[in-house]
C-alpha cells in the first residue's frame, strides 16, 4: 500500500510528517536539524559529531539522569548522531507516549545545557574511538582518501574530526554550534505509527510552537574539486594483518538528474559485494580480497564514488589492477543487459523491505524530505528506476568512471611501488 503521509509547517518554519500506521501500537520519531560537520568550526573540527553525543545529557531543568529515566519508564532510547549536513535524533516509543517523548525531544534540541562534566566524559570517549580509527587501516585508507580527493574542500574534512581538533572543543563551543546552527527553519520532525495526524500537529505545535531560533544562513555546498591526475597513497602500517584499500573518484550530488542511472550502474558495479562485477572477479573467481564493494555517497553536494578493499599485502598490485580494469570496461561499454536488468528488479524490490517498519519509513520519508524528492517519493521511484536504459548507464559511466582520475590509498602492511600508482 502507497505512503500517505500528511505535511505541515509550523509558523516558526519547521516541518513535520506524520504517517499514520495503525499495525502496532508504536511510533517511531526522526528529528533532524540542518547543523553538521560542514559546519564545523575551522579547527574544531568534530564538533557536530560531539554535540551530538553530549546534546541530549541535560536541558533546562533535567540532569542526564532524569532524561534516561523519563525515556527508561516508557520504554524507550533516544539516538543522535551527525552527518555531513545534518544532525538527527530518533526515537521509537508507545503510541500512548508519545506526547511526553516529544515534549523531552523539544527540551532537548531547543535548549540543550551542555554540561562540562558531560562534554568532559564524553569528549573523552570520542577521542578514544579517533585514537582507535587512527590504528584501523580500513578508517585510515577511508579519512586520507577523503582528505586527497577533496582537498580544501568541506568534505575533505572528518566528520568526526581529529585528537587534536576535539580536544579543543569544550561546553561553550558546543553552545555556540547550537545558537549558529539550531533553528526551526530547515529543521524536519517525522513521525510513523499509531497516531492520529491532526493531533499530532497540535502536540507538536504546543512543544517546538515557542522555537524562535535564527540560525545563520545555510550556505551551499562549493563545487567539487575538478578531477586531478591519478595519485596514489600508501599509509605504511607494517603491523597489520590486512591491508585495506580505498579507490575514490568524485560521483554526484542527490540532486543531479543523472543520479538513478548512477545508482544503477553502482549496484552492478559492487554495491552489494559479491552480487556486482568487483566481487565477482576479485573476491569470487581470482580470491585474492576478503572483502570489496563500492559506494555512490550522493548527499546534498556531489560525494564521492569509491570502491573499498580489503586484501593482503601481496595482492596490492593485482587488485588496483583488477578495479581498475572493471571500471574502464564499465566507462567504456557500461553493463550488460542482464546486469540492468538484475540491478533494476533488486533496487525496485528492496524498496518494500525499506518500508517494513516504522523506523524505515520514517528514515525513508525524512530522506525525501531532506532532499526534496517529494511525499510521493515511494509512488514514483519505482517507475524511476524502471526507466533508466542501458544508454542512461554508459553516459553515467562514461563521465564518473575514469582509473586516471584516481585518488587511492592503501593502508596496511605495504610500502607502495610504482607499477601501482600507473593508471590503465
Amino acid at each position: 500500500m502507497p505512503l500517505s503521509p500528511h505535511r505541515h509547517i509550523l509558523p516558526n518554519g519547521l516541518t513535520l510528517i506524520v504517517q499514520e500506521n495503525r499495525a502496532t501500537p508504536a511510533v517511531s520519531a526522526v528529528i533532524s536539524i540542518a547543523a553538521g560537520a560542514v559546519d564545523d568550526p575551522p579547527g574544531r573540527e568534530g564538533t557536530a559529531a560531539l554535540a551530538a553525543r553530549v546534546i541530549d545529557r541535560g536541558s533546562t531543568g533535567l540532569d542526564a539522569a532524569a532524561i534516561a529515566d523519563i525515556l527508561d519508564a516508557r520504554g524507550a532510547a533516544l539516538s543522535v548522531s551527525a552527518g555531513r549536513h545534518r544532525l538527527a535524533a530518533a526515537c521509537t516509543c508507545l503510541a500512548e507516549d508519545i506526547d511526553e517523548v516529544l515534549v523531552l525531544a523539544a527540551r532537548v534540541v531547543i535548549t540543550p545545557e551542555f554540561p562540562e562534566h558531560e562534554v568532559v566524559t564524553r569528549r573523552a570517549e570520542l577521542v578514544t574511538d579517533l585514537r582507535e580509527a587512527e590504528d584501523d587501516p580500513a578508517s585510515v585508507a577511508v579519512d586520507r582518501m577523503m582528505a586527497a580527493l577533496y582537498e580544501g574542500h568541506p568534505y575533505g574534512r572528518s566528520p568526526h574530526g581529529h585528537v587534536a581538533s576535539v580536544e579543543r572543543i569544550d561546553a561553550a563551543a558546543l553552545r555556540a554550534f547550537h545558537a549558529a546552527t539550531f533553528a526551526p527553519a530547515g529543521a524536519a520532525i517525522v513521525l510513523v505509527g499509531d497516531l492520529d495526524a491532526a493531533r499530532v500537529v497540535e502536540v507538536v505545535e504546543r512543544a517546538f510552537g515557542a522555537w524562535r531560533a535564527s540560525a545563520r544562513p545555510v550556505l551551499p555546498v562549493p563545487p567539487s574539486p575538478p578531477p586531478g591526475e591519478r595519485r596514489l597513497i600508501a599509509v605504511p602500517m607494517m603491523d597489520k594483518a590486512q591491508t585495506d584499500v580505498a579507490y575514490g573518484l568524485t560521483g554526484l550530488a542527490r540532486s543531479d538528474p543523472d543520479h538513478d542511472a548512477a545508482w544503477v550502474m553502482n549496484n552492478a558495479l559492487g554495491q552489494y559485494a559479491i552480487g556486482g562485477r568487483l566481487g565477482d572477479s576479485i573476491r569470487e573467481r581470482q580470491g585474492m580480497a576478503y572483502y570489496v564493494y563500492s559506494r555512490l555517497d550522493a548527499t546534498i553536494g556531489a560525494g564521492p564514488l569509491y570502491v573499498r578493499a580489503g586484501v593482503s599485502a601481496a595482492n596490492v598490485e593485482r587488485t588496483l589492477a583488477s578495479i581498475d580494469d572493471e571500471i574502464s570496461t564499465v566507462a567504456r561499454e557500461g553493463i550488460t543487459t542482464r546486469e540492468l536488468d538484475e540491478s533494476k528488479r533488486y533496487l525496485i524490490g528492496s524498496l518494500p523491505r525499506r518500508l517494513e517498519t516504522n523506523a524505515g519509513i520514517a528514515a525513508f520519508l525524512m530522506e525525501a524530505e531532506v532532499f526534496g524528492l517529494g511525499l510521493d517519493y515511494d509512488q514514483v521511484l519505482p517507475g524511476r528506476i524502471a526507466a533508466v536504459t542501458a544508454g542512461d548507464v554508459r553516459a553515467v559511466a562514461a563521465r564518473l568512471l575514469d582509473p586516471a582520475h584516481a585518488t587511492i590509498v592503501v593502508a596496511g602492511p605495504w610500502a607502495g611501488t610504482a607499477a601501482a600508482g600507473a593508471a590503465s
